[in-house]
Formats: C-alpha cells, sequence, structure tokens
C-alpha cells in the first residue's frame, strides 16, 4: 500500500522559478519544484502564510502524494484518519450511505483517507518547501509579467513600503487565487455564486458529551442545507461546517437586482435549519458568527497556458465548489505534475517550457473541469426537496448495497503520470447519463433573461 518516496535529484538545476501565492497549492508547487532541484522564489502577499477557514479533506491520492513528498507520517500526526465517512438524511438523522475507509478501502487506492486543519498542512508544506531549498517571501505582491523570449520578468511590490522592481526568471506559476492576476490574461469572467454559505466552527471534542466518541466524517444532506462534522488534531478539535442557500441572493438572482453584499448574513442563518433535525438545530451554537464564507467557483478553463512561460494553477485555474471536498488536492495535483512533466522533459534532455505547459494543461484542465462540474451536480443533488430526495437516499441506499468503489475510482484513483487526460479528454466530461443536466444557476439566469416573470422561474 506504501508508496516510494521520491528521491530529491538535480533535473531542473539552474531552472529559476517563481510562484505567486503561498496558499496550499503555491507551497506545494515550491515543495514539488524543488524537490526536483530547481530554483524556487516564492512571494506571498500576506505578511505570513495563513489559510483561512479551519478543517480539509485529503483523499487517497492526495495521501499518496504527501506521502511520496516525505510527509505522511507528520501530516497524519498533525490530522486525523477517519474511520468513516457517512451520509445522513438531515430531516430524519438516518443513515443512507457509509463508506467504509478501512482495510479494503486503503488496498483499492493505495492510500488512506485524511482530515486536517488548514493551517496545520499549509505550515508542513512551507516548511518542508524551504528545507527542500525554495525561499519564500511575504509582504510581497506580484504585479504582472512580461514574457521573454528566455524567461519571464516579474514586476513586485514590496507591501510594507510600496517599492517596487522586476525579478527574472525562467518560468512563473500563478498559484494566487480566484481573483488571480493571471487568470485575467486567459479569460475575463467572473466567480458565479451558488446561492450557497458556510458557516464554519471548531471547539473541543474531548469534552463535548455528545460527539466525543466521533471517528467519522458526517455529512447530514438535506433540502436547501447540508451539515458537516468531522474530528481533527488527533481528535482533540471538532470541526462544524453548516451550509445553506441565502433566499435573499435567490429573490435577487431572480429578480435581476443587485445582489445584497452580506447574502447569507446573520439574520438567514438563524432561521436556515429550521426545517431540520433537533440534533442539528442543537449544534448551530458553536459556529461563528463574525464571518461567513459566501460559496462561488468560476466557469472550467480549457486551457490554462498564459504564455510559454507562465501558467496558472490551483484556485486561479480552477476554484471549485466544496462538495467533492477537493481543492486542496486539485492544487497539489496540479504542482506534482508540472514537477513531473518537467523533471521527466530535462531527464530526457528535451525542457521546453512551452511544450511542458501545453502537456501539464493538456492534463489538469480536462481533469479539474469534471471535477468542477460534477461538483455542481452533487451540491445540488445534496439539497434537493419532496420525491427527488426519497429518491436520492434511495439512490445512496443502493450504492453502498452495490458497490461504491465504481463512483469514486475517476477521482480518488488518479496519477498524473499516467497521463490519462491526455490520452482521452472526453474522461473530462460528465458521464453520459448526466449529459443533460444543467447547473441550476444557469437555468435561472437563461430563464429570466428570455422574460420569464420571476415567480414561474426554476430554483
Amino acid at each position: 500500500m506504501s508508496s516510494p518516496i521520491l528521491t530529491p535529484s538535480a533535473d531542473l538545476k539552474g531552472q529559476k522559478i517563481i510562484i505567486t501565492g503561498g496558499g496550499i497549492g503555491g507551497a506545494a508547487g515550491a515543495l514539488a519544484l524543488s524537490l526536483r532541484g530547481a530554483d524556487v522564489t516564492l512571494y506571498e502577499r500576506a505578511p505570513e502564510f495563513k489559510e483561512v477557514g479551519a478543517g480539509l479533506q485529503i483523499g487517497p491520492h492526495g495521501v499518496k502524494m504527501l506521502e511520496k513528498w516525505g510527509l505522511k507520517e507528520r501530516v497524519i500526526d498533525a490530522g486525523y484518519l477517519p474511520e468513516r465517512m457517512q451520509f445522513r438524511d438531515a430531516i430524519t438523522t438516518e443513515p443512507i450511505l457509509t463508506m467504509d475507509f478501512g482495510e479494503d478501502f486503503q488496498q483499492h487506492y493505495g492510500g488512506q483517507y485524511l482530515v486536517i486543519h488548514r493551517s496545520d498542512l499549509l505550515s508542513i508544506l512551507v516548511e518542508a518547501a524551504q528545507k527542500a531549498g525554495a525561499t519564500l517571501h511575504n509582504g510581497v505582491k506580484v504585479l504582472g509579467a512580461d514574457t521573454r523570449e528566455d524567461g519571464v520578468t516579474v514586476h513586485i511590490e514590496k507591501t510594507a513600503d510600496g517599492v517596487r522592481e522586476d525579478v527574472e526568471g525562467d518560468l512563473l506559476v500563478g498559484f494566487d487565487g480566484t481573483h488571480s492576476v493571471f487568470r485575467k490574461e486567459i479569460a475575463q469572467d467572473e466567480p458565479v455564486p451558488s446561492a450557497y454559505v458556510a458557516y464554519r466552527g471548531t471547539s473541543e471534542l474531548p469534552q463535548d458529551p455528545d460527539m466525543k466518541d466521533l471517528k467519522d466524517v458526517v455529512g447530514y444532506i438535506g433540502p436547501r442545507c447540508h451539515f458537516i462534522q468531522y474530528p481533527l488534531r488527533g481528535g482533540e478539535l471538532l470541526n462544524q461546517v453548516a451550509v445553506f442557500q441565502s433566499p435573499r441572493y435567490l429573490e435577487a438572482l431572480t429578480e435581476g437586482t443587485e445582489v445584497p453584499e452580506d447574502w447569507g448574513n446573520n439574520e438567514e442563518f438563524k432561521d436556515a435549519f429550521n426545517h431540520t433535525n433537533e440534533f442539528i438545530q442543537g449544534r448551530l451554537g458553536s459556529m461563528w458568527l463574525n464571518t461567513w464564507w459566501q460559496m462561488a467557483d468560476r466557469e472550467p478553463l480549457d486551457n490554462w497556458v498564459v504564455s510559454d512561460r507562465i501558467i496558472v494553477m490551483g484556485d486561479a485555474a480552477h476554484p471549485p465548489l466544496q462538495y467533492l471536498a477537493s481543492g486542496a488536492v486539485m492544487a497539489m495535483e496540479d504542482a506534482e505534475c508540472l514537477a513531473l512533466y518537467a523533471s521527466q522533459a530535462a531527464e530526457q534532455g528535451e525542457l521546453n517550457w512551452g511544450e511542458v505547459l501545453a502537456e501539464v494543461s493538456g492534463e489538469r484542465a480536462p481533469r479539474c473541469a469534471r471535477i468542477q462540474t460534477t461538483g455542481r451536480f452533487w451540491g445540488e443533488l445534496w439539497h434537493v426537496d419532496g420525491v427527488s430526495r426519497l429518491i436520492r437516499n434511495e439512490t445512496f441506499r443502493q450504492a453502498e448495497r452495490g458497490g461504491w468503489y465504481r463512483y469514486a475510482d475517476w477521482l480518488w484513483d488518479y496519477d498524473a503520470e499516467r497521463r490519462e487526460y491526455l490520452k482521452d479528454p472526453s474522461k473530462g466530461e460528465l458521464p453520459e447519463a448526466l449529459k443533460e443536466w444543467e447547473y441550476n444557476i444557469h437555468k435561472v439566469v437563461a430563464q429570466r433573461e428570455e422574460g420569464r416573470p420571476a415567480e414561474e422561474l426554476t430554483i
């Protein structure tokens, strides 16, 4: 089951690579490229390396990458290995699908399932990247870049004093988030709000009499909302996430009026779970009320290459909705794919950055597009009401009885080494049975533009 740990190499020695963005993706990129011998400099505009939020989930494909980078034991010590993932009905709390992460799962996927605090994972990646030789700077904003025939000139600004300067490199990797400077050079698009908002909260797990024995990831899914619970930090911390559909956002969407900036606020939160089981309602007092996350993604890109020397990755290329719990792993996959393909090209004496970036984009763009699109569908499936909810519950039960691996293999059984999306880009499309499905947000906007009255729009 164990994956071999990567032996550091000098394949990319002499290649000066600049990374913008010091989140999980940027730190992973600095590590993966440094392990292949590249001279990596990372710029992060914030004064410290810090992740906003609490827990995140890492599937076996992500754990195998962390193991390859020599970090498996550290992340397991910092995180938690849940025994199962349970999906339960949010109205009745009855279990509808249980996914066991035991020995059979680990043999099937070659890795374990991990949950970890975002800040803990980032700290581990930052420290490992520095140990591997990367130079990481805080308080530096990347303003833009110019491509030269033999490299790239990157324009930076020090946030403390506003001093600007240019730095030279062979390659620029834009891990600069969903509001990326460099995505704008590929696509003139805006984030697509989902109408859903997330409230989060953490508390001490051993002191919680109702939850102290929790060993699983548990998701209560119901009409227009869901509620997630799982342990963190070796079982010392309880992570909870409450997500619901904002009526105020929907009203603005259907009527074509300006969306209020504070959609999903505390007033909406206090009534959003009134239709759910009393157990869920009793847990909502643990949520942080001073901040909430308006959930949005962007349309998938079919090309991430800005120029022969610049590529966007992570949330700059593919910000997803949260339903497949894959955002962090997608960014780590991007990092490993770039480092792997570049080192293989260099080992063969054929390192041409334009060709490497085209190959990386050709492999990663279809893969991430499928995750983004499936995430939208999965979220809608979680939140159905009425008869659709009953059918959904029975479908989940059938998946457990008939074997659910076949539904997850495309997501969790992935290795960039196989180049499977390069060989067959159609793998990035939804399964044939879902080809007629249309994202509800798109549907509402289209119906409104057709001139249908608000009361007739399909929500």
